[in-house]
């Protein structure tokens, strides 16, 4: 009778838990038995195991194994066991030290030729073994750069089981080649990315090289959109354009996540934790260090734009963008149920899904940008160009677009057509991505000071309360939006983020507190109601 434990990590969501796979032996009719709540694809680890256990020069024993995964509780899928399978049937068979493998970590699945195949999920399944106190891991040589983002965390990197039982022997350790083509990708990546999953994302194409972004000098016109652009990424603001086809919308958001400052390392763990999950990580790059960009189709459903699906949920758009952009683009195209289920991540910065298979956290703060035409048609805002779209369809185009969800969005900007003049470059190129960035990346460092000491970062993060009581605008300040609160202009929340963008204002401008104009410019922004006051939130007072 043999008995030997390994660790391996059951990913719920982007959240782990340590499932300690235990292997006993018992003398009997030769059997593999596996149990602890696996599904479809870890029940068939069983012929993998055993396959690549012979071939790796091994004897599978002939007696009757156990393998329980415990907690049983916990549901568990994916072949990222086999490894740890594998371990726990060699230690329990003395093949390989019992007490070597207690305490490690495995993550891995197997060929049956007995080579470890990259799985998804590495960088949230050592993320969740680190914080419980493992501090040795083993993973398939091509996720090891991707585990040695946790710090204080050994990583071994293996090809194959014949090399991790030769670590475990203390023997030679064989060399083993990759396959395929020698000047060609290694085909042991080519289930690691899930095909299309990247698309949209802002992650399928280069996202690092010097110069190669979208610049926002390209925009040609459009002085007040691009100026409501730097308020939305300087405080993180929700931003609603809205304009004919042609006069720049989709332009606008593709350079907003050039503008935001790269992500710093907590974040960049984040974000990259939900993308090795989704499967989305380009081979070579496991830390994401820009913000990402997510820009789903009108036609995708509730379950790809929060997460969902069958079985365990998987992350949506709203994850994919988190510490980024979700852009939505024709946004009265998208279903309205899928719209205002957007309603609860935008207030608290996460989605929870809960399924039979269980209930999911994730994590889903993200800058929204909705682009929308004013009717069908698109020329209901220009003159002379004969609208055939009725009043009736106009008020129902528009209406997709709930109530509740736009009270969500701080800033809501009309973009008009391009002149003639603007489209030529007679007027002058506008600033730069860098020189925008720049003011942007002052702005934010000013908030966080301010902020420090808090759990907040961005001043669309700061609740209304906090605003009103503790960091009060300027005397006389909130006068106007008193009165436009008065008249059924601005509801509680549409205050609380008027007082938002007023301190983003005031952040750009260079002033401590926000004060009577810095408001006007954030009431305009939020209303759409001329107030006479220019919108220039970089200039100083």
């Amino acid at each position: 009778m043999g008995f030997a434990r390994a660790c391996s990590v059951a990913l719920v969501g982007v959240d782990g838990v340590v499932v300690e796979v235990q292997a006993d032996l018992e003398p009997g009719v030769a059997a593999f038995t596996l149990v602890g709540l696996p599904d479809k694809t870890l029940v068939e680890s069983r012929d993998r195991v055993r396959a690549a256990v012979a071939n790796s020069g091994a004897a599978w024993p002939q007696k009757k194994l156990t393998v329980g995964l415990s907690p049983a509780s916990v549901p568990k899928s994916g072949a990222h066991f086999d490894l740890a399978v594998a371990a726990a049937v060699l230690g329990a068979a003395e093949v390989v030290d019992p007490g070597a493998i207690a305490d490690l970590v495995l993550i891995g699945e197997l060929g049956l030729d007995g080579r470890v195949r990259p799985v998804r999920g590495i960088l949230p399944a050592v993320l969740a073994a680190a914080e419980a106190g493992y501090r040795q891991v083993v993973v398939p040589q091509q996720c090891a750069a991707e585990a040695a983002l946790v710090p204080d965390v050994s990583v071994l990197g293996v090809r194959s089981l014949r090399q991790l039982i030769a670590v475990l022997t203390d023997g030679v350790v064989p060399e083993e080649e990759p396959t395929g083509p020698r000047d060609g990708p290694d085909p042991m990546l080519a289930g690691l990315a899930v095909p299309g999953a990247g698309l949209g994302t802002g992650l399928a194409r280069g996202r690092g090289e010097s110069g190669d972004f979208p610049d926002l000098a390209d925009v040609a016109g459009q002085g007040y959109a691009r100026r409501a652009l730097e308020v939305a990424a300087a405080g993180g603001h929700h931003l609603h354009l809205s304009g004919p086809p042609g006069a720049g919308k989709t332009m606008l958001a593709e350079r907003l996540p050039w503008l935001l400052p790269p992500l710093d390392r907590r974040d960049s763990l984040e974000v990259s934790a939900v993308h090795s999950v989704a499967g989305i990580l380009p081979p070579g790059e496991p830390l994401v260090t820009r913000p990402p960009y997510c820009a789903p189709h009108h036609s995708a459903t509730t379950q790809s734009l929060v997460g969902g699906g069958a079985g365990v949920p998987r992350p949506g758009a709203v994850s994919l963008a988190h510490r980024g952009v979700l852009f939505l683009d024709e946004a009265p195209e998208f279903s309205p149920r899928t719209l205002d289920a957007l309603r609860q991540p935008l207030e608290s910065g996460h989605v929870v899904i809960a399924r039979a298979a269980g209930v999911v956290r994730l994590p889903a703060r993200f800058l929204m940008v909705l682009a929308a035409n004013p009717c069908p048609c698109g020329r209901h805002t220009l003159h002379g160009t004969g609208c055939d779209c009725p009043a009736s369809v106009v008020r129902r185009y528009q209406a997709r677009l709930s109530g509740p969800l736009l009270d969500r969005v701080d800033l809501r900007v009309e973009v008009e057509p391009v002149t003639r003049s603007d489209l030529l470059g007679r007027g002058g190129r506008g600033e730069a991505t860098a020189v925008v960035a720049d003011r942007i990346r002052e702005a934010r460092e000013r908030a966080a000071a301010r902020l420090d000491g808090t759990p907040w970062r961005l001043n669309s993060e700061v609740p209304g309360h906090e605003l009103r009581t503790r960091r009060p605008a300027g005397p006389g300040a909130l006068a106007r939006a008193e009165r436009d609160m008065e008249r059924g202009l601005l509801t509680a929340r549409g205050l609380d983020r008027v007082l938002r963008v007023a301190w983003t204002v005031a952040d750009l401008r260079g002033r401590d507190r926000p004060d009577a104009q810095d408001v006007a410019v954030a009431l305009e922004l939020r209303t759409g109601i001329a107030r006479g006051t220019p919108l220039d939130p970089g200039a100083a007072a």
